[in-house]
């Protein structure tokens, strides 16, 4: 018998065949887990969620309402994805292929995303395919990121640039190689 919590799953979320929940999760009203999705232990999934096909989701991990996280993610532990963030999953996007037929999904070019372990990617954010998110870094709100973010980098804009890095715990760090601002311990 284990003493670990069971995750809770609002009546009103939808969950498919082989979806992995972990211990102490919360899927809230009206998410969209789908089929293949593994979301760790002792993570928020708001309102609104799609958890696309084969999504993996890390513990500790807080989705904020109306996210789209499509397949191809991976997001690593301790991650903030906020508000109505999207996570594409095409870079060639087409409903029907040049004859007029409707694409299917083996037609679809799927790239791959890995956000990195603690990154916080900022409300109504849009993630291209194809990138990487490293540790601890920060997207600001509504910004559009077409490239790969470094560790602790602080990206902004459209499309998302380097505007400075970032501690661990969020504040402005001084400089690349000085990820600790002066207000966390120096055993950080």
């Amino acid at each position: 018998m284990s003493d670990l919590p069971a995750p809770y799953v609002h009546p009103l979320a939808r969950i498919e065949d082989d979806v992995e929940i972990g211990a102490g999760t919360f899927v809230w009203a009206n998410a969209h887990l789908r089929r293949g999705a593994r979301v760790g232990s002792h993570c928020i999934i708001g309102s609104d969620v799609t958890v696309d096909l084969g999504v993996v989701v890390g513990d500790r991990c807080k989705v904020q309402n109306a996210a789209l996280l499509y397949s191809g993610l991976r997001i690593g532990n301790g991650v903030f994805v906020g508000p109505a963030v999207v996570f594409t999953n095409d870079r060639s996007p087409r409903a029907v292929m040049p004859d007029g037929r409707l694409r299917t999904e083996a037609q679809w070019a799927h790239g791959e995303t890995v956000v990195g372990d603690g990154a916080s990617i900022g409300a109504n954010s849009t993630i291209v395919t194809g990138i990487s998110i490293g540790t601890w870094a920060m997207v600001g709100a509504g910004a559009v990121v077409t490239r790969d973010v470094a560790a602790f980098a602080l990206v902004l804009g459209v499309p998302a640039r380097p505007s400075g890095w970032v501690c661990a715990c969020g504040a402005p760090a001084e400089k690349p190689g000085v990820m600790r601002c002066a207000a966390c311990p120096e055993s950080a």
